[in-house]
């Protein structure tokens, strides 16, 4: 990654006060944005959704052989960039949140996975969308079972080492 990257990511942090040391007590490495995203369709909100060309085509074999199965997984999120992440975080402190409390649930920009391409947000129909339940779903025990044939891992489970919440929905692509 430049350093110039490095230095944007740190220009950032010192604007939004995360701590100098958050990427180290954290264990998060720093993620490359996706250079060249592709249009995955819309998400659940009809947004267009971009993802990493190689995680596009697995998501596409994951979620037809999940439909094989019975199991609707559907899109609420993939590639963001950097500075969609910093305006999340903005939006957030504005509406009163501490950066403490921000950082459980999100990955400080440069760091989330989403910058990558790679990293899922996934629901199914009649779930809340981005909650903890989602793991009481079908869809989601098919994930368990299913998802590593495909590339993805649940980056975020219980007590994981990064210290952020636990999020059944979050699945990330790793060739």
């Amino acid at each position: 990654m430049p350093d110039t990257f490095e230095k944007l990511i740190a220009a950032i942090h010192e604007e939004l006060k995360i701590p100098a040391v958050y990427a180290t007590e954290r264990k998060l490495v720093l993620q490359s944005e996706c250079m060249n995203p592709v249009s995955a369709g819309t998400d659940i909100f009809e947004r267009e959704a971009f993802m990493e060309e190689m995680a596009l085509a697995a998501w596409r074999r994951m979620r037809t052989a999940a439909l094989q199965d019975g199991v609707e997984l559907q899109l609420v999120s993939a590639y963001r960039s950097v500075e969609y992440q910093k305006q999340l975080f903005l939006k957030k402190l504005k509406a009163g949140q501490r950066i403490d409390e921000i950082l459980k649930v999100n990955a400080a920009p440069g760091y989330s996975e989403h910058h990558s391409g790679r990293a899922l947000d996934l629901t199914c129909p009649d779930s809340a969308c981005l909650e903890e339940s989602f793991e009481d779903t079908a869809a989601f025990g098919w994930l368990e079972s299913h998802a590593a044939n495909y590339g993805f891992f649940m980056s975020f489970p219980r007590n994981n080492v990064h210290g952020l919440l636990y999020e059944p929905w979050h699945w990330c692509f790793n060739d």
